[in-house]
């Protein structure tokens, strides 16, 4: 155990983690040169196409120490995006150290400090890396003092590198081995693992991969999972390679995967402690703690005889990504669907597209919104969960809502302070907190709800700030908000996919853009269409779309007005009729349309 070192890599989106971690894998001829491609451990199409990684990715290299010992490194490659926070908490579980990556052309970011500080929680032993040294823009003294102020290291502890050109991987290499503790445990303890991800394999079935703290798990050994209590047979163990690579015996500070040719997703869970039938461990790990989806949506089919196979979609794509929560729901506009939860907008979007390319599905996500909790007038009232805009009961009995709030943190120059400032009071924020970290760089802190940063919070953030502000944010506390819930009415019928719970103030503005939105969007019938936001029983916004008309006097040409007359009477009577039995159908494009995030 001596010789192993089990460590991650955590740093803010875009500072170069999976370049650094490529040259790592080059460095200890993990994968040939034939082989090698950028973001090597990135193994899904929108992870290289976005550049970004989505999901924690395990390897082990091999590491020929300048003493001539052989080490064993256990890689994990982390994401930086705040939506998948959760990815990076699971990784920090399995491992004894983190490589703390910070670009030296931007300095510490939002990310940067609220994955370190994931870290310190953990008792990583943390190794400041200053990347892209190699760039005209790079600022190492500025960089490496907000690093040394960060985490109160010396500046001889920063090791400077470069993913792109090579330089100062060796560096890295041997600070990993004299820095990174060993793990710790007993080979000869009873077998206690931690699951800290899975996969689904449509072959093999649930591949879990695990972090031994103790004990020796070998191939063929009955298995037991303590959560869910089900045992199995260890059918494969192995270690995690740029393949799996399969062995006959893991023991204590290692990390592997295991088939035991489990089929259904739900009797495996990321957190579990793994132990042996036999001979069982005396308590369960500690797991990290369970993910606290952000934002809401309701994901349907397009067509609903497709219900179970989204059903089934969903329940791999959970294995592949635990922060991932979904039950059923029912909706009357769009037929049976999921409610799902999601880290944040960016976590919903990839959900989407990994569900149209992966699994064929096509679906129509509802609006997105937060969990709110109300309570009712009445004398035994206890306050209730509000995931859906139908939930929220009549403001009639309605005694009081409350709105989740958190606290943002946004890292950015001095010249921008104003206009995020005013981005921010906009969206309903309160400024608490003001601290220059550098003369160039300063930390505002604000409690804003979180509903206000669902929709276009990040983006406007960048556009304003021309790309320099860093965002990230923690759930705060619940206050008592004004909400009132917006319906959409077409010819005076309600359709509840387009409800939404928005603040008073913005309820107007929000009922007459969607309410453009559906003229532009909804075909033309024979008969007049009334579209109307409302709320309760007051209209705040109407657009009529005109019905299509035939010409019924083409065929009149001279002769009596009163012919003409006649025919207009018999069509006005005709509309009315098929006003009063002609119900508007929703098309999927239009939803999709309307229900798009912009």
């Amino acid at each position: 155990m001596e010789k192993f070192r089990n460590f991650c890599v955590i740093a803010h989106i875009d500072h170069g983690k999976s370049t650094l971690s490529d040259r790592l894998l080059e460095f200890t001829k993990t994968i040939s040169k034939r082989d090698m491609k950028a973001q090597a451990l990135d193994d899904m199409d929108i992870e290289r196409e976005r550049g970004i990684t989505i999901k924690s990715h395990a390897i082990q290299m091999y590491y020929k120490h300048t003493d001539g010992v052989t080490y064993t490194f256990n890689l994990i490659d982390t994401p930086g995006h705040v939506d998948f926070s959760y990815e990076v908490s699971r990784s920090i579980a399995a491992c004894e150290g983190a490589l703390l990556i910070v670009d030296a052309t931007q300095g510490i970011q939002a990310q940067t400090i609220s994955n370190l500080y994931l870290a310190i929680e953990h008792d990583l032993e943390i190794i400041p890396i200053l990347n892209k040294i190699d760039m005209e823009s790079a600022m190492v003294d500025e960089v490496s003092d907000q690093v040394i102020d960060l985490i109160g290291c010396n500046k001889e502890e920063i090791v400077l590198a470069s993913g792109k050109t090579g330089e100062g991987i060796q560096d890295i290499m041997n600070a990993i081995v004299d820095r990174v503790p060993p793990p710790k445990g007993d080979p000869k303890e009873p077998l206690q693992a931690l699951i800290f991800d899975s996969v689904f394999n449509s072959y093999r079935g649930v591949i879990a991969y695990f972090r031994i703290l103790n004990g020796t798990l070998r191939k063929g050994d009955q298995v037991r999972f303590v959560n869910t209590e089900k045992e199995y047979a260890a059918d494969e163990i192995g270690i995690l390679q740029l393949d799996q690579v399969p062995q006959k015996e893991l023991s204590a500070g290692n990390v592997g995967y295991i088939i035991t040719g489990i089929k259904l997703s739900k009797e495996i869970k990321v957190g579990d402690t793994l132990t042996q039938r036999d001979r069982p461990c005396e308590k369960a790990i500690q797991g990290f703690e369970d993910v606290k989806p952000m934002v809401f949506a309701g994901i349907f089919p397009i067509e609903n005889e497709h219900f179970e196979d989204l059903r089934d979609s969903l329940d791999k794509l959970q294995l592949n990504d635990a922060s991932l929560v979904f039950e059923p729901e029912s909706s009357a506009a769009l037929g049976f669907g999921f409610r799902c939860g999601f880290l944040g907008m960016l976590h919903l979007e990839i959900i989407q597209e990994r569900l149209s390319r992966e699994y064929d599905q096509e679906v129509i996500t509802t609006v997105p919104n937060v969990t709110y909790y109300a309570k009712t007038k009445k004398k035994d009232s206890k306050k209730f969960i509000v995931k859906t805009p139908n939930d929220l009961p009549d403001p009639s009995i309605l005694d009081f809502v409350e709105e989740p709030y958190i606290i943002a943190q946004i890292i950015t120059k001095p010249e921008f302070i104003g206009s995020i400032m005013k981005l921010c009071l906009e969206k309903r924020g309160v400024l608490t907190k003001q601290i220059y970290l550098t003369t160039y760089r300063v930390e505002m802190t604000f409690e804003i709800p979180l509903a206000e940063i669902v929709f276009d919070f990040y983006d406007r953030l960048k556009s304003i700030s021309r790309g320099y502000a860093s965002f990230d944010y923690t759930p705060f506390d619940y206050r008592k908000s004004d909400l009132v819930k917006v319906d959409i009415l077409l010819n005076g019928d309600p359709v509840d996919a387009l409800s939404a719970l928005i603040h008073r103030d913005k309820a107007p503005a929000f009922g007459r853009k969607i309410c453009a939105r559906l003229k532009e969007l909804l075909p033309r019938q024979q008969f007049k269409i009334a579209i109307q936001a409302a709320i309760g029983a007051k209209v705040v916004s109407r657009e009529t779309i005109s019905a299509l008309r035939k010409d019924v006097t083409a065929k009149c040409y001279g002769g009596d007005i009163s012919r003409k007359r006649k025919l207009l009477e018999k069509q006005k009577k005709g509309k009315k009729k098929m006003r009063q039995i002609g119900n508007v159908e929703v098309p999927q494009k239009a939803f999709l349309d309307v229900l798009k995030l912009d």
